[in-house]
């Protein structure tokens, strides 16, 4: 069983999440990413290590990804609305006027004064691509700081393991992306994040076409080649940031990509034919059962 301190170590990892959202949500207005993004074409912001981190590591995911990856993309992010009652796709011109806002390499940051700076008025960061994998090593480092040696930590598509379950490897499922009753698979796991993006997680269909929330940056527009991917990495933040990149990116150079970078990938292409890097060759059991395990 869990150590008697381990739920007020919980408690403490929960209390961060909300302290990160406090700094790193764009949707909440006075946090600080907010006001970066309301100073867009104006003066420097100072911002806490937390927001500088994130945003670095953006920087840093954007640039191996030649811009797949980019947390400028919020300046679309009005665009496109998947919660309404009859979505349809924004105006192509409309999207052509906004692309010049999406530019990771307009994010000025200068690490004497750890400021933070958006080059054009109208451009805006966005951390849904990332912030979550932030958080979720964030609680590991409290939990194992807290001695609290075995745990999983779920957060919408995302799985962040640690140590084993009764003695044995913690096992997480893949949606299999056209039928949510039924997995791709599972994957053993005691250290390290798995996270999955998919095309079904936000999407609408309009006039035989699927239009999902997985937005190319570079083009304004959803990704056509991708069903869905899914990354082992050894921190959640790496997991998350590159379930993105390397669905946006050529699936050629997604996963050369991915043997570059050491990390295990599951990617499925929209006629539903998956590819694995070795790694994940490794770990996955294709269409296992899931004894009660959480489906990323």
């Amino acid at each position: 069983g869990a150590p008697p301190h381990a739920p007020a170590a919980a408690e403490r990892a929960l209390d961060e999440v909300e302290r990160l959202e406090s700094e790193l949500s764009e949707f909440r207005p006075g946090t600080e990413v907010s006001r970066v993004n309301a100073a867009a074409g104006g003066a420097p912001v100072r911002v806490s290590h937390d927001t500088w981190f994130v945003t670095e590591q953006s920087l840093r995911y954007a640039a191996l990804s030649d811009g797949a990856f980019d947390p400028t993309w919020a300046a679309l992010r009005s665009l496109w609305d998947f919660r309404g009652a009859s979505p349809t796709p924004p105006d192509p011109d409309t999207v052509r006027a906004l692309l010049p806002l999406v530019d990771w390499r307009a994010v000025e940051m200068d690490p004497d004064a750890h400021t933070i700076r958006l080059r054009r008025p109208g451009m805006a960061l966005g951390f849904g691509g990332i912030a979550k994998g932030y958080a979720l090593d964030r609680m590991r480092t409290l939990l194992v700081d807290a001695d609290v040696p075995d745990f999983v930590l779920y957060s919408g598509g995302q799985v962040l393991a640690q140590g084993t379950h009764q003695g044995r490897a913690w096992r997480v499922g893949v949606q299999h992306p056209r039928d949510p009753a039924r997995l791709l698979g599972a994957l053993s796991l005691t250290r390290g994040s798995v996270s999955t993006g998919g095309d079904y997680e936000h999407f609408f269909l309009h006039g035989g076409r699927r239009y999902h929330h997985v937005i190319d940056p570079r083009t304004g527009w959803p990704v056509t080649h991708t069903a869905s991917v899914t990354v082992l990495a050894r921190s959640a933040l790496e997991a998350d940031a590159l379930d993105t990149a390397l669905f946006v990116m050529a699936p050629e150079r997604a996963m050369a990509k991915a043997r570059e970078l050491d990390v295990a990938v599951l990617r499925t292409d929209p006629s539903m034919r998956s590819e694995l890097t070795e790694a994940m060759r490794a770990v996955f059991e294709a269409r296992a059962p899931l004894d009660g395990a959480e489906a990323v």
